[in-house]
C-alpha cells in the first residue's frame, strides 16, 4: 500500500466555502461548496452539463486550484500538502487513460512506477488489480483488442493499483454493456467493503441507487441537496425513482 497505509480518519473529504472562477470568467464556476464524504461510503456527485461537476472533481482531486475555500483529504489540506495527498487518493477519468498498443500488465506496470510503487510491491500490487477487475487472463493482451468494457474494468485498475483511500470515479461504466456495467458496480461494491472510499459521477440513475447511501446535486456551480439517498426519496414521494427527482431539481432544459 502507498504512503498513508492505515485508518484515514472521518471525514476522508471536507470540502469548506469551495469557490472557483476561470481567468475572464464572468461568473463563477463554483461558489461556496461545503461537502463532507464519511470513511467508507460511495457518495453520488451529480449534475447537469456544465453544472460545474467536472471542475469541482479536478479541484477536490488536487488538478486544479480553487479561487477560494478549502480541500482536506484524511485531515491533511490538499493545497498545502499536495504530493502528500496525491498518495492518498485514485482517479478513474472519463477518458480513457490506456495505451492501447501496450499489454494490460505493461499499462499498470507505468501506472504503478508514477505511483512510486516497485519491484514486489509493484509486482503485487498489478497482480491485485487485475484480480479485482477480473482481467488477470488477459494481462498480457494488448489494451487495444479489448471491448469496450475491459477498457474501462482496465481503466479502474489503473486507478486502484496503490490501494487509495479516496477514489474519485467519473462516469466510469459510460458506453459500455449492461453486463460490464454490472461488473465494474460489483467491483465498487467490494472495493468499499476494502474500505475505499468514493466519489462518484454518473448520469445513470439507477446506479447512484445501487451504490451511494449519500448524494449531492450541483447546479449551477451551487450544492442544490445534500442528502442520504433513501431519506432524499422519501422527502419527494411525488417522484418514481432518482431520475424523476434529478429533474425535478435541476429542470428539464437541456444543457448540451
Amino acid at each position: 500500500m502507498a504512503d498513508g497505509e492505515g485508518q484515514c480518519p472521518s471525514p476522508v473529504l471536507r470540502v469548506l466555502a469551495l469557490s472557483k472562477r476561470y481567468r475572464g470568467a464572468p461568473l463563477n464556476a463554483l461558489t461556496d461548496l461545503d461537502l463532507t464524504v464519511a470513511a467508507g461510503e460511495i457518495f453520488g456527485f451529480l449534475g447537469p452539463n456544465g453544472a460545474g461537476k467536472t471542475t469541482a472533481i479536478s479541484v477536490m482531486s488536487t488538478l486544479l486550484r480553487p479561487t477560494a475555500g478549502h480541500v482536506e483529504i484524511c485531515g491533511i489540506d490538499a493545497f498545502r500538502h499536495t504530493a502528500r495527498v496525491r498518495r492518498l487518493i485514485g482517479v478513474v477519468p472519463q477518458d480513457l487513460a490506456l495505451f492501447d498498443t501496450l499489454t494490460a500488465e505493461e499499462n499498470l506496470n507505468y501506472f504503478g512506477r508514477l505511483y512510486g510503487l516497485k519491484g514486489a510491491r509493484l509486482e503485487d500490487a498489478v497482480r491485485w488489480a487485475l484480480d479485482v477487475t477480473g482481467l488477470a487472463d488477459r494481462r498480457r493482451d494488448a489494451v487495444g483488442t479489448f471491448s469496450g468494457g475491459m477498457k474501462r474494468r482496465i481503466n479502474l485498475a489503473a486507478g486502484i493499483l496503490h490501494r487509495p483511500k479516496l477514489l474519485f470515479l467519473d462516469e466510469p461504466t459510460v458506453g459500455i454493456d449492461a453486463q460490464s456495467r454490472n461488473k465494474i458496480m460489483e467491483n465498487l461494491l467490494w472495493l468499499k467493503d476494502q474500505g475505499i472510499t468514493m466519489i462518484y459521477t454518473t448520469h445513470y440513475m439507477e446506479e447512484v441507487q445501487r451504490l451511494c447511501t449519500r448524494l449531492a446535486i450541483i447546479d449551477h456551480g451551487v450544492i442544490v441537496v445534500q442528502e442520504q439517498t433513501a431519506r432524499l426519496m422519501r422527502q419527494h414521494p411525488d417522484c418514481r425513482d432518482l431520475g424523476e427527482l434529478f429533474l425535478k431539481l435541476t429542470g428539464r432544459q437541456l444543457r448540451d
